[in-house]
């Protein structure tokens, strides 16, 4: 391909990388300083290839220079970003799961930063268990004998199948073959663990007697998977954790539930959907259960099995719970977050995931009118500001019947200054803040649901919309 005059010449003024690495100030690392040039100079390059008639300004010294400063500071900035979650998800995956309290922040902090007795026993001066210090409390709050604390309720599932039921067969209802996050289904998780899945009953509905004529000498365990990601309604039929273990009593079969989401909190009294409780599927007779320690338990990311202690225990020596253990910062948040639970009302109060789910409407107002109040203060011309009742969701996969009703603010800008922006378009633009505001579109409108915002929200958000609605640059062809 022949080149114009004009390319060719653009191209030689094109500076080296080292020429441009001398002219940068700061003490970023040269490396760094090297990748930015040469990121900056190769789209450069491609542009003026691509382009019969480039625009010389583009590779002026000044504006290499900021261009390569604008690469450098991408670069250097870390990946993982605090953000405002405004979506009124509130166990949102894709943003963290659970926030932890902050009141746990400063002992985790000390274990972060020292050295701990994380698998030393101080009592007797020898090696001791990482296990024992989230163990004990796990038991407490649960009833459970014994308990066991793994990276995340999958890994539970894949450790708790592979240890009893590995060659054997694991019953369980066809309508309980779930699909989690990620694409990844019982059946699959069961089958990297080695146990044979034996399927029973409909997708809809499922009784005792698809159980009882299914058990077999092979069969190893009989397994509830809670339907916490979805909901059949209308001519359904299930089998209760109480009678599955009542039949597993008769065999001498156990039984595991995955309970999925997990919560030690009744939810009904908060006028929520009733939720089974870890506390309520031991009671009834489950020998193990596992659920999330980061879904409607609020803590970190963890998956957590409790039970009878003769299985617990062989679940412990196997070689898998090496590769599936969790860390020293786990542990410290984990046990941190059951402590407070030792108190329920306290833990409704400062868990802010369960803080979230059982705000009372009035404070949902309150807070929406003074965000409003902010942004109407702003008197930004063309913007409008409004409230709009909403319902707010669960998320995590868990409660998906159930609806939080909510109230949210509404931003809809026509023209605001030299600029038109579309509802899309705001969207991006507080999505591409310093400080990032997730948001979702409603009728070509703009909505943040206050139930999901924290105390310093309120000024971050009025911040990024002072600063698109204002300052940002090129809003008048990016966001259209």
């Amino acid at each position: 391909m022949a080149y114009s005059p004009l390319q060719k010449d653009l191209l030689r003024k094109l500076p080296k990388v080292d020429e441009v690495v001398q002219s940068l100030s700061g003490e970023a690392p040269r490396n760094l300083k090297i990748a930015a040039c040469r990121q900056v100079l190769s789209t450069l390059r491609s542009y003026i290839l691509s382009n019969e008639n480039p625009d010389p300004a583009r590779i002026e010294a000044g504006n290499i220079m900021q261009s390569v400063e604008e690469k450098l500071d991408e670069l250097l900035k870390p990946s993982l970003v605090p953000l405002v979650n405004a979506t009124g998800v509130v166990v949102h995956t894709n943003l963290g799961r659970s926030l932890l309290p902050p009141e746990i922040f400063e002992s985790m902090m000390e274990t972060a930063g020292r050295y701990s007795n994380l698998e030393y026993n101080l009592a007797e001066g020898v090696r001791g268990s990482r296990y024992s210090h989230v163990e004990e409390i796990l038991c407490e709050l649960t009833g459970a004998e014994a308990a066991l604390v793994v990276n995340n309720n999958a890994a539970a599932v894949l450790i708790t199948l592979e240890t009893l039921a590995k060659g054997r067969e694991v019953i369980v209802s066809r309508g309980e073959l779930v699909e989690i996050g990620g694409s990844f289904r019982i059946p699959d998780v069961m089958a990297r663990s080695g146990a044979i899945l034996r399927e029973v009953g409909a997708t809809n509905r499922t009784h005792l007697r698809d159980y009882s004529s299914a058990i077999c000498d092979e069969t190893a365990l009989l397994l509830k998977v809670h339907q916490s990601n979805f909901q059949v309604v209308g001519f359904t039929k299930s089998v209760s954790v109480r009678e599955l273990s009542e039949l597993g009593s008769d065999f001498g079969i156990p039984v595991y539930e995955d309970l999925g989401s997990g919560n030690f909190i009744d939810f009904s009294r908060y006028g929520m959907i009733h939720e089974p409780t870890v506390q309520e599927s031991l009671s009834a007779g489950a020998g193990l259960v596992s659920f999330s320690g980061d879904k409607l338990l609020g803590g970190p990311q963890a998956g957590i099995i409790v039970g009878q202690k003769r299985f617990v225990e062989k679940i412990k020596k196997n070689p898998i719970n090496r590769a599936v253990r969790i860390d020293k910062l786990t542990l410290a948040a984990l046990e941190a977050v059951l402590r407070i639970y030792r108190d329920p009302d306290r833990a409704v109060r400062t868990v802010p995931t369960l803080r979230m789910l059982t705000m009372p409407f009035d404070g949902i107002r309150s807070g929406a009118r003074r965000l409003a109040r902010r942004l109407k203060a702003l008197k930004i011309p063309g913007l409008a500001v409004d409230i709009v009742p909403t319902v707010s969701r669960v998320g995590g996969g868990a409660l998906p019947l159930q609806r939080l009703d909510s109230m949210a603010v509404g931003l809809s800008a026509g023209s605001v200054g030299q600029c038109k922006l579309s509802a899309a378009g705001l969207e991006a633009a507080l999505r591409s803040f310093s400080v990032p505001v997730i948001t979702r579109i409603e009728e070509d409108r703009v909505l943040m649901d206050v139930r999901t915002l924290q105390k310093k929200d309120y000024a971050i958000i009025t911040d990024a919309v002072r600063h698109v609605c204002r300052e940002y640059p090129g809003a008048d062809s990016g966001l259209l």
